[in-house]
This record gives structure tokens, sequence and C-alpha cells, in this order.
């Protein structure tokens, strides 16, 4: 009986209460979510938003070959779209990505090349959230806004967890009698990995973006009884008082191998892509540059080396890390069948599909950024 409720309860089409930040921006970030701000690849800012499947962000290391565990307090923002002061992720970098729209949280989780995003190669990865060892977040300053309710909104609760190859984000954006928001976006179990903490559909290579019900907090597993067992994370270590070392430990032994169940989804639409349409040769270490231009259609990106919006957008300048004009660039329609190849010349043309990338200054090929 107790499950029932418990299902009936998550797949109601709206909860009881909104779970909203009260705190300020971090010192990084800007005031407010917005979208359209200058390129910076080497910004510290940390404010992700989670808006549709082409329009999210989530943390990485600010350095190169980074190990997640050990930067958690000073990782950054990278977004797919230009916004928050964030890094931009190269197109390419995410190779599936699964947006499902729960009454409780959104999340959106996948596969993709996170070595592009500074984490080294084959580090397992960690967790961020709003806590921390120190209680002032992982990051320090990180901040979070969905737009689930038609407008940019600041939520207290949510978790990212981030591999080399793998990401996971929820935003918890409501919560019922029965669960707070902090115990659906649990920051506890950290080391049980994006599958078992957030389940959904991990096809590698997929882009969709569904309805579904809430999962039940990560750890639960209600019992035939109607009683709820919980799952602790263990951990063990010493403590030396009056010169006698003790072991303690807490949480359980037994790990169970997977959450209770997988919510089912429904209203999925599936897209080729997601991308913003930047010439990846543009987003190297320490580019900044402004970008204009509309979000891409998803089913306009056929490929990491075609990504384009059909839409005209405008690279007004580009800068060194000293902030030295060292270009402007101009895109202009042209021939959707063009290649997503790189010319060679002085003046080198990047054409990718639905748009041709002319580049003003002579041997911006060769600038290091």
């Amino acid at each position: 009986m107790l499950v029932q409720l418990v299902t009936s309860v998550l797949m109601a089409s709206s909860a009881n209460a909104l779970v909203t930040a009260t705190g300020t921006m971090g010192v990084t970030n800007p005031t407010a979510a917005v979208m359209g701000t200058p390129i910076n690849q080497t910004s510290e800012a940390r404010l992700l938003s989670l808006n549709s499947i082409n329009d999210f962000c989530i943390f990485a290391p600010m350095l190169p070959n980074s190990v997640v565990g050990d930067t958690e307090e000073e990782q950054v923002a990278w977004c797919v779209q230009p916004r928050n002061n964030a890094r931009v992720i190269p197109d390419g970098t995410i190779q599936s990505a699964a947006l499902v729209k729960t009454p409780l949280y959104w999340q959106i989780h996948g596969y993709g090349d996170f070595t592009r995003l500074n984490i080294a190669a084959g580090d397992q990865g960690g967790e961020l959230d709003p806590h921390g060892a120190k209680g002032t977040g992982n990051p320090v300053g990180g901040n979070v806004t969905c737009n689930a309710t038609g407008a940019d909104v600041s939520y207290e609760e949510w978790m990212n967890f981030m591999s080399y190859s793998m990401y996971c984000l929820r935003i918890c954006i409501a919560e019922q009698g029965q669960y707070t928001a902090e115990q659906v976006c649990q920051h506890e179990i950290d080391l049980m990995g994006c599958q078992w903490v957030m389940p959904g559909n991990y096809t590698n290579n997929t882009f969709t973006e569904c309805q579904a019900d809430a999962a039940l907090p990560p750890g639960w597993y209600p019992q035939p009884d109607g009683s709820i067992s919980t799952f602790h994370q263990r951990y063990t270590g010493t403590n030396t008082a009056g010169g006698k070392t003790e072991l303690w430990t807490i949480g359980v032994t037994v790990t169970p191998s997977a959450p209770y169940s997988t919510p089912s989804s429904s209203q999925c639409t599936t897209f080729s892509s997601v991308g913003n349409g930047i010439p990846t040769e543009s987003l190297t270490a320490g580019a900044a540059f402004t970008w204009s231009g509309a979000i891409p259609d998803p089913n306009s990106l056929s490929s990491p080396t075609a990504r384009a919006s059909s839409q005209s957008a405008v690279v007004t300048t580009v800068t060194d890390a000293n902030g030295q004009v060292r270009a402007t660039i101009s895109v202009a329609a042209a021939n959707a069948s063009q290649s997503g190849s790189r010319n060679s010349g002085a003046s080198p043309a990047f054409a990718i599909a639905g748009a041709s990338l002319v580049a003003v200054l002579a041997g911006i090929a060769a600038v290091a950024f």
C-alpha cells in the first residue's frame, strides 16, 4: 500500500512547494542567469542553468588534466550555449543527452569526452553539490537555475556528477510531503555514480527530452511490510584519543547493486545532437570573444564536425588573454552542402553546415590565445 501511495504521489502533475534558493549568487557569477554573454574560456563563473536539451551547463575543472575529486571546490561552469559568463562547451564534447522533466526535479545525463573540459583521462570523477565538506558548496559559490516554471529560478538543492566520460545533473524544483528536496537531491552518496543515484536512459549517441515520473530519493528501498530501507554509503576511519587509536565505521556493509527503480517516461522528443554552432577551432584555451545568434535547432546539428545554426550569427571580436583584439570575424548564410572541413590559407575560412566562417585577420590560425 505504501509503495502504491509513493508512486501515485510522485506521478502527480505538480508538487506542493517550490524550493528556491534564498541566498545571493556566488562572487564569480552574474547576478542572474543570462543568455548571450561574451565567451571567455578562462572564466571562473560558477552558475549552471538547465533549460532544455540544448541549453544546459555542467561543472568541470579550470585547468587541463585535473582530477575532479581534487578540484571540487574550484570547478567552473561550462555551458552548451554562451551564457552566464561561463566557459562554452565545444561542439562534439557531449555524445549523448537525456533530459527528463519530473514534478520534483529536472535531470539531464549522458556521455561525453570531458577531457575536453579539463578532466584527466580515466578519472572516474566525483560529485558537485551546494554543500561540500565546509558547507560553502562544491564548487564554492556554485549556483543553479532552471526555467521549469517558465522563468529562470534559482534552486537550493542540486547535484552534478562528473567523470572523464559521463555526466549527470539534477536540480530539485519542488517537494511534497513525504520527501524533501534535500532527500531527492541526496548529496551523501557520492561514490555510487550517475546511474545509481540518478537513474534514467543512459544509451550513448542518443539525444532525448521526456516527461517522466520522479524517482524515489537515492538510497530508498520500500520493503514488503511497508517500511523504507535506507542505504547509507559506508565510510571507515580512525580516531585517536588518550593515546589509543580506534577504528570507526558508518553506513552499511552491503551495497545495493541498483536503484529501487528507473522511473517511466513519456512524451519523448528525439534530437540529432546538441551544440552551439561555434567552430571548435575558436574555443581554444584562453579564447575571449563575443558571439551573437539564436540557439541552434538541435536537429540541425548533424554531426560533431558539422555544427551550425540555420540562422546567421556574428562573432564581433576575438581577443587574447591580455585583452588585445586579434581578429574580427563574421558569419554569413551559405550553402548547407558545405562540409565541416577547415580550408588552408593566410586568412583561413572555416566551413560548417549552414554557415561559412571567414577570419578577417590574416594568420589567425597561428594566434596563440
